[in-house]
């Protein structure tokens, strides 16, 4: 018999044997294979509420409701292949369930809580052809870019110096030997910084585009388009019955660039019996801000905070404004939410309203940031955020880094709107 009708006859015997599929690759038994496996668990049910659990436990920073159109468009997702990984990481591709289409992902989960997704990025296969791949050489001039600036420029010397040894460390010991994607690199080194300095401002930012020569400044210029975007930040401002101001409040923008908008916001409350400021979503910003809002609370003038700098061995006061357009509320009652997400600026203000008694802070203990940051260049690719100076409470004499801001009353964050208002009713 020949071979050909030796193939046709086992064929026929068995007609599904030669279009059998692949076996479905292994997901590795490491913190980042645990994340895909419960990510791909999640987007392929199709259920929002399924999909909602995965995202508050393990990526909160995802938007629910584009992960579901996701879903919708392409059907769910097959694993193909396993790329390459760590521990910590993983490089993978998949298949759109509605279509032949292939997505090439990367997820990174966090060294020191490795139920939390640092990255997950999907992109079509060859959309990155053009980005930079990374190879040993650059790794290391990197790591030795960052570790010198961390010597030369970290708040406090020692700790500045101890970590550059101990990531000079981890580069002997391989632990980035295999990252070739500049955006999986900057987060690793992130996290292992992070980890070293117990310091939440240290941070190492990729740029797939060569960036320009220039050093940057402590204080860059805001891009005007982003600002209209957010509205400088203030999300909402309405009244609650029977009077209520409340202040939904991202992010503190310089008052130079937004000053207006902070006292727009702030005569739109100046008749409520009481006040809530939310900055559960608040990420920081500029101090100057934080103390152009407090001004409205206060009568008379007040010592806020003082920021010590390294670098120039100064110390900057900050005290509220001696004039502000419109009313006044010192007086009533404020309340402040707060939330594990508050942070950097977001907790200067509810630092100092607390420590002065002027607010009842309403929620979770804050992110843990008192420390002030400025970028350096390392390469056209990579820069470095060296936090450089740190707050100093005139009352407490100390600050809120690492440990965060206590709320006076403890509920969960999504719970302290309700009871704030509660609160507010009630004249407590």
């Amino acid at each position: 018999m020949t071979i050909g009708r030796f193939l046709g006859a086992l064929f026929s015997i068995a007609p599904g044997l030669a279009l059998a599929a692949a076996p479905a690759p292994i997901i590795p038994d490491t913190p980042a294979g645990h994340a895909l496996a419960a990510w791909l668990d999640a987007f392929n049910s199709g259920d929002r509420a399924t999909f909602q659990s995965f995202q508050k436990a393990h990526a909160p920073w995802l938007s629910l409701d584009q992960e579901m159109k996701q879903r919708a468009r392409t059907g769910g997702y097959d694993l193909v292949t396993i790329d390459k990984g760590d521990k910590l990481w993983i490089v993978f591709r998949v298949k759109e369930r509605a279509s032949s289409a292939q997505t090439l992902g990367s997820l990174v989960v966090r060294s020191s809580d490795a139920d939390h997704i640092r990255l997950l990025k999907l992109a079509p296969t060859g959309a990155n052809a053009g980005e930079v791949v990374l190879d040993e050489a650059e790794r290391s001039r990197v790591i030795d870019g960052a570790a010198k600036l961390l010597a030369q420029f970290y708040l406090f010397p020692d700790v500045g110096r101890t970590t550059a040894e101990k990531l000079r460390t981890q580069q002997k010991q391989d632990a980035y030997r295999d990252i070739t994607d500049g955006q999986i690199f900057a987060i690793r080194l992130t996290d292992d910084l992070r980890t070293f300095t117990g310091d939440k401002h240290v941070t190492v930012d990729f740029f797939a585009k060569s960036m320009p020569p220039a050093e940057p400044t402590t204080r860059p210029r805001p891009d005007p388009a982003r600002l209209a975007a957010t509205n400088c930040g203030f999300a909402k401002a309405e009244h609650h019955p029977p009077n209520i101001g409340y202040l939904k409040l991202n992010g503190f923008e310089e008052p130079d660039n937004c000053g207006s908008t902070a006292v727009a916001a702030m005569t739109f409350l100046a008749d409520s019996d009481s006040i809530i400021i939310d900055l559960r979503d608040n990420g920081g910003g500029a101090p100057r801000m934080a103390a152009l809002i407090s001004s409205y609370l206060f009568d008379e003038l007040v010592h806020l905070d003082d920021l010590y700098d390294r670098n120039q061995n100064i110390t900057e006061q900050f005290w509220t404004f001696p004039y502000v357009p419109g009313k006044k509320k010192a007086g009533k009652n404020v309340f402040v939410l707060i939330s594990n997400r508050t942070f950097s600026a977001g907790e200067v203000f509810s630092y100092d309203l607390k420590s002065l008694k002027r607010a009842t802070l309403i929620g979770e203990t804050t992110g843990g940031g008192a420390h002030t940051v400025a970028p350096h260049r390392i390469d056209d690719h990579f820069f470095i955020r060296v936090p450089f100076g740190r707050f100093i409470n005139p009352i407490t004499k100390t600050n809120w880094e690492s440990t965060g801001v206590e709320p006076d009353v403890k509920v969960p964050a999504a719970d302290a709107l309700d009871e704030a208002l509660k609160r507010a009713r009630s004249g407590h």
